[in-house]
């Protein structure tokens, strides 16, 4: 794991940094990030932070987006953007001596996007274009529906993309609104990753950052109805199966068995679900599991495409492998096995400046603080097996969400 050292402060601009020093970097990475995503599109608006990371990148008093673009890639660099349910990040990347336009770049789309008109237009053409090659993708949109079973009404029950509907209703006042009330807030985090001090960055950052205001709270997610079960029949072969459980937010302590759960369960070829109903009965292809977590809720879902003839066949051996580990827990090794694909993972995953930049921006602004990678792997490490038992058990104890598109 490549080593860095990671700062963090509030900047006079009010909001806050994060510095990951890599001296022995030749990169640079600069990020914002803001906490905000779908959960915070108002009703009967969904795709709201997603159209506006869209249009960000459509121009600015300063630069069209035919400059927005090349400025970056003339100097070798890239920039990205992604919205999920609960931020919103834009990034760019390069040589470390592009710092100073990556930062200039990338201030200048997230504070002073103009939202051209006829941009705006084309561009909802363009996320109508997406949201129906997600739609038209089994194994992309059960994500979809697994999360409308798990949370509808509210805001998280609904695609990131909003559907085509919502985003004719998304005009330049909307999207303006949404950018001055999240993209100033004082809890945005700048994240800066490479060979540089912090005083390096301080120095660099303060002319391209406005004022901050205050912060503003995600709609709370209380008194949902219990999940349901979504069925989507379209001309396939195959059946999408997903389901899922509401669990803890990120906060809780709980999360850290949650996550070594969904390694014993289904994240590896040696996991629980991929030998038994993949290698030791043939019935799937593919079988994965995931721990979400967002500020105030968490979900914990189990994904699988497989013949609808199996159907009963798997439902049973998932249902057989979580009371199983409900009554004795991990056995034997599977649980050390579990540490050790998670240290390795992360090992491996952080093995870039861009990596950096990313861990240290998204703890900050989940947790309030940079939690090191040696900081989470010591936590995972202390994970028990009992502590997974009972995370299963109260798990099982919950109503429970089903997804299909099925023939």
């Amino acid at each position: 794991m490549n080593p860095a050292t990671y700062e963090s402060l509030v900047l006079p601009s009010g909001f806050r940094l994060a510095v990951s020093t890599l001296p022995q970097s030749e990169c640079a990475s600069f990020s914002i990030h803001v906490p905000a995503g779908s959960r915070d599109d108002l009703a009967g608006l969904a795709g709201t932070a997603h159209f506006v990371e869209h249009m960000v990148f459509k121009g600015t008093a300063r630069r069209d987006a035919r400059a927005i673009s090349l400025e970056i890639e003339d100097a070798g660099g890239s920039m990205n953007a992604c919205t999920t349910e609960d931020q919103v990040v834009y990034e760019a990347r390069g040589d470390a001596d592009s710092l100073p336009l990556l930062a200039d770049v990338t201030s200048d789309i997230v504070w002073n996007a103009a939202f051209p008109t006829k941009e705006i237009g084309l561009e909802r053409d363009v996320i109508a274009e997406e949201i129906v090659m997600y739609r038209e993708s089994p194994g992309d949109h059960i994500g979809d529906l697994i999360s409308s079973a798990l949370w509808a009404p509210h805001p998280l029950g609904e695609s990131v993309s909003g559907s085509e509907e919502s985003i004719k209703k998304i005009k330049k006042k909307e999207l303006a609104a949404f950018r001055d009330l999240h993209h100033f807030r004082e809890d945005v985090v700048v994240s800066v990753a490479g060979p540089f001090s912090v005083q390096q960055v301080i120095d660099l950052l303060e002319p391209h950052l406005p004022k901050s205001r205050s912060a503003v709270a995600s709609q709370q997610v209380n008194g949902l109805p219990k999940p349901g079960h979504v069925i989507d029949e379209r001309d396939t072969d195959q059946l999408q199966l997903a389901l899922a459980w509401r669990t803890p937010g990120r906060n809780d302590p709980r999360r850290h068995a949650y996550r070594l759960l969904s390694m014993i369960l289904g994240e590896s070829a040696g996991s629980r679900l991929f030998q038994e109903l993949r290698e030791k009965r043939g019935l799937c292809y593919h079988v994965s599991c995931d721990a979400s977590f967002f500020e105030d809720v968490g979900s914990f879902e189990i994904h699988s495409g497989l013949s609808p003839k199996g159907r009963k066949e798997a439902l049973g051996c998932i249902e057989r492998e979580l009371e199983d580990l409900a009554k004795n827990g991990p056995q034997g090794a599977e649980l050390a096995r579990a540490k050790r694909l998670a240290a390795s993972q992360t090992k491996m995953a952080m093995e870039s400046t861009g990596a950096h930049g990313s861990w240290a921006g998204d703890t900050l602004l989940q947790y309030g603080k940079i939690i090191t990678p040696a900081e989470a792997l010591a936590v995972w490490q202390a994970v028990t097996a009992e502590e997974i038992q009972k995370v299963v058990a109260e798990m099982l104890s919950a109503p429970r969400a089903m997804a299909e598109i099925r023939p």
